[in-house]
């Protein structure tokens, strides 16, 4: 049995029932956002069109100390990121004096607020002691008993000098005295300096361990990348165990490599390796070997929430000085809805010039292009809705332009397609056939102009901030849906079009007259005069004929007439 030729009148066909079923299921997946999630029908504002949350976070120093420029750009670049990986678009993060300022748009959630909040410094430091958190004791009288507060004399100076920072040399009489009477049920407030050069006493997360910490060994800003995965073998194959992976940078290799080869000798619980974060013990693993490429693997009893969650307080809690809130407040837009709707005005105002530049180049052929431009607008749309509910998308005033900027670049795109029809009909092809032949040569400058869009949106994307990055991730995504549109709408539009009467006869309102076009073959191969060589006046179609010839086309002419003279006056004679 013969296989069904693929026809255009096909091919088109199928392209518009595959835009249909994405339209459907862009409304579907949004419907479903709406009915059963959090999502609405609005594309949510950014801070200069909605307002939102203001959190100022004030360093923590001990007396006497400073904060430098350099800690706290690496503290705004480190809690930008935190921000961005709560799914927050479209936040603002900078300093003020020696304040860093978070303005987020919204409301801001808890875990958003915990992200920016839990902000204090991330340390390495080996295990001295660690117990069960009890505070009390059995005394001589069989009671339990407290442990006193300690006495403020009890000795706190090492009787010997510690030759490294697992030395048990550090502990002395009054630090044994804190542990014994340390609550882990009443810890130390998040944001309480430490210091980085003395052992410390601390707390599992969750109160279950307490613990007698040498000095900071590693700083938790050399940790380059931390992410959670399942657990492989040499061979590559999982346990189907969920653990962390810790990648640190060159100086932070070179430290854990020196910590992780002494600890590995130790016994428990000196071989493990605290991490404190807000200071609090958020993981102690035991050293099993000597990681000397700075890929560390942390595995335990995780389940892939917890391991994701470590991993960001890994990745993100590497500040390098730590943080107080001094203050949370809602501030109001910057620009208002104002400004929104002369955005809006303006978008609709260039929408409107569009359709009449094409109506009055094109004739009834404008209405495909303005047909796409709405097919463009609804999928750009829902898009957009769609990003708002599910990674925190939210267009700005910037967002705005991108999208105004991309109505000139879409119709340009059907410009470009419209005029190679255009210059195949001039050359004689019928049009069924010049939608082809123009498609082909018109897509390739399509796709390089449209690379080019969504490069430059890639590049600044990937070096802008704040809403520069909205305007470039706009302007990306509309250059996407705009090949799209081109693909499996226009192109297949002016395919049926072109099996209609009224295209396909070259009406005079079409567009696509040949005659008014000046088409100058009258087969593959054989040139005709202008009127204007052979009748003398010039009307519309020979003035646009003589405009459209090329050179060769005009000598080619030429020699017609001067042949057709010279016959005439062989006759006379």
């Amino acid at each position: 049995m013969a296989k069904s030729k693929s026809t255009p009148i096909r091919r088109a066909s199928r392209s518009l029932v595959w835009l249909g079923v994405i339209t459907l299921a862009l409304f579907g997946i949004l419907a479903g956002g709406v009915i059963w999630g959090n999502a609405t029908w609005a594309p949510k504002l950014a801070l200069d069109l909605e307002g939102g949350t203001q959190i100022i976070l004030q360093p923590n120093v001990q007396e006497g100390e400073s904060v430098s420029a350099e800690q706290l750009n690496q503290a705004v670049s480190i809690i930008r990121q935190r921000v961005d990986a709560s799914g927050v678009s479209e936040a603002e993060v900078n300093t003020e004096g020696s304040n860093v300022v978070v303005s987020i748009p919204g409301e801001a959630d808890e875990e958003t607020r915990n992200r920016i909040e839990a902000s204090a410094k991330l340390e390495f430091r080996p295990v001295l002691v660690a117990s069960q958190p009890a505070t009390t004791f059995v005394g001589e009288d069989g009671n339990e008993t407290p442990y006193p507060t300690p006495d403020p004399s009890l000795p706190d100076t090492p009787a010997t000098e510690p030759t490294n920072a697992s030395d048990l040399a550090w502990v002395t009489e009054k630090l044994q005295a804190e542990f014994q009477a340390f609550d882990c049920n009443a810890p130390l407030e998040a944001g309480t300096v430490q210091p980085a050069d003395k052992p410390i006493v601390a707390c599992e997360s969750d109160g279950s361990v307490k613990y007698i910490l040498g000095p900071v060994e590693v700083e938790g800003s050399r940790i380059s990348d931390a992410t959670n995965g399942m657990q492989t073998t040499q061979t590559g194959a999982t346990t189907g165990a969920w653990v962390v992976n810790l990648e640190f940078d060159g100086k932070g290799t070179k430290e854990f490599a020196a910590v992780t080869q002494r600890l590995n000798a130790l016994e428990s619980p000196q071989n493990q390796f605290a991490i404190v974060l807000d200071n609090q013990v958020i993981s102690a693993p035991q050293t099993n070997t000597v990681i000397s490429d700075g890929n560390a693997e942390i595995s335990g009893n995780f389940t892939q929430e917890s391991s994701k969650s470590l991993a960001d307080q890994l990745k993100y809690g590497a500040l390098p000085i730590s943080f107080q809130v001094q203050s949370s407040d809602q501030i109001s837009a910057t620009l208002g809805s104002a400004q929104l709707q002369i955005g809006i005005i303006a978008g609709i105002i260039g929408l409107i010039l569009v359709a009449i530049y094409t109506l009055f180049q094109y004739r009834l052929l404008g209405f495909v292009t303005i047909a796409s431009l709405v097919v463009a607008a609804v999928l750009t749309y829902l898009v957009i809705a769609i990003l708002s509910w599910r990674n925190g998308y939210r267009l700005s005033l910037a967002g705005v332009a991108g999208l105004i900027v991309a109505i000139g670049f879409t119709a340009d795109s059907f410009i470009v397609y419209f005029e190679r029809i255009r210059d195949e009909l001039r050359d004689g092809r019928g049009l069924e056939s010049a939608v082809e032949a123009g498609w082909k040569r018109a897509k390739r400058t399509i796709y390089a102009s449209k690379g080019v869009n969504l490069l430059a949106a890639v590049v600044l994307y990937a070096l802008a901030v704040g809403n520069v990055k909205g305007f470039a991730f706009t302007l990306g995504v509309t250059t996407i849906i705009d090949v799209l549109v081109v693909l499996i709408f226009t192109h297949p539009t002016l395919q049926l079009l072109a099996q209609t009467r009224f295209f396909a006869s070259g009406h005079r309102l079409s567009g696509l007259d040949p005659n008014a076009l000046g088409a100058v073959y009258r087969g593959r191969a054989q040139f005709r005069a202008p009127q204007a060589a052979v009748a003398g006046k010039a009307t519309k179609s020979s003035r646009e004929a003589a405009k459209r010839q090329t050179i060769a086309e005009r000598k080619q002419a030429e020699l017609v007439a001067a042949g057709a003279g010279k016959k005439s006056e062989e006759k006379k004679s």
